[in-house]
């Protein structure tokens, strides 16, 4: 078996990438809430962590920086539950320095996102999700390039509301369009300012910008998540949010967004 075929993507029901055009509109953070919120719907879930400048999932999920393990099949991923169902990878685990910056040239990165593509043995899986850097970079082409042998069933594009924001999805939108990647839904991501004392949500970025870009562009409009204190606390702090915060509007809005996509994806 050669080293292509190691830990394939072969037992990976859908592959899904998430996007952003800018950095700083919780790419990261989507992509964990809807891994969590996949894992508490029954499904088999797996992040592949290729944000070589940011690597925060790991410290989301409190995993740590763990020993990173070699099996026959290739790199073992880390679990961040009990019963095995959330599995990760991520360029973090392989830094000697978490606070060193990754000074690299494209070819090294994309060598290294090769590897991690084709070289994880992550087993049975219902969905593998994606995180990439943010922009149309040598990253976002090495991470496609490597799955092409592999079914992708598109991205998902995250986005604040402001204009500056929704612009540089648009370029995201075109990169999608020029890789024939198809767009599974636009998540506009701080959409409002949930009040830690009496719940209610005020907008104070503008609201709606990621709604909009969807009726433009005709992509699908999988909903808005807020800025909620809560949220960042327990992403700050590694804890399930959807497990412990199930009564308030943004675990029932991360909910919704995850329904709709795994309906999507498994219809």
């Amino acid at each position: 078996m050669d080293t292509s075929e190691r830990g394939s993507l072969d037992q990976v029901k859908h592959v899904v990438l998430v996007l952003s055009g800018k950095g700083g509109v919780g790419k990261s953070t989507i992509t964990t809430e809807l891994a969590l919120a996949f894992r508490h719907s029954g499904r088999k879930v797996g992040i592949l962590d290729v944000d070589l400048c940011g690597p925060s999932i790991p410290r989301m999920l409190r995993v740590g920086k763990p020993e990173v393990h070699q099996c026959d099949a290739g790199w073992v991923p880390v679990y961040a539950d009990p019963q095995q169902q959330l599995a990760l990878m991520s360029i973090g685990f392989l830094m000697e320095d978490p606070d060193e910056a990754v000074v690299w040239r494209g070819p090294k990165k994309s060598a290294l996102i090769g590897q991690f593509v084709s070289d994880v043995a992550w087993g049975e899986l219902d969905v593998l999700l994606v995180d990439t850097p943010p922009g149309t970079s040598d990253e976002h082409l090495s991470v496609l390039e490597n799955l092409r042998k592999h079914k992708v069933d598109g991205a998902v594009l995250v986005t604040t509301p402001q204009a500056v924001s929704t612009g540089d999805v648009r370029r995201e939108i075109t990169f999608c369009k020029k890789t024939d990647v198809k767009i599974l839904g636009i998540v506009e991501n701080m959409s409002g300012f949930v009040c830690p004392h009496c719940s209610e949500c005020s907008n104070i970025f503008s609201k709606g910008g990621g709604e909009e870009l969807a009726k433009l562009t005709g992509s699908v409009f999988l909903g808005s998540v807020p800025l909620d204190p809560l949220l960042t606390a327990s992403l700050e702090e590694g804890r399930d949010f959807l497990q412990a915060f199930p009564e308030s509007s943004t675990y029932t809005a991360i909910s919704d967004i995850a329904k709709t996509l795994l309906s999507n994806l498994e219809s």
